[in-house]
């Protein structure tokens, strides 16, 4: 996931880094799918998959506010 976020920040085109940004967010939702099917299968325990869950949640929350910055200091340059 992590290297999806850098080769988009290395791009010098703010659409190509918001959709660089959008892989690992599909992918931390994929996992968290995964995750899911762990408990059904009793690979993992609720708890874990739980805590792992919310900090899943708190990635996407991150790479969320990451791409929202993208798009407003593309406003920015917009605008001068």
């Amino acid at each position: 996931m992590t290297a999806n976020i850098a080769e988009g920040y290395g791009r010098f085109h703010f659409k190509e880094n918001i959709q660089f940004c959008r892989i690992p967010r599909g992918s931390a939702y994929e996992l968290i799918d995964h995750l899911i099917s762990c408990q059904d299968e009793r690979y993992l325990a609720k708890e874990e998959v739980e805590a792992l869950h919310r900090e899943l949640l708190t990635f996407v929350r991150l790479l969320n506010g990451y791409i929202r910055s993208i798009g407003a200091s593309k406003r920015t340059d917009d605008s001068q």
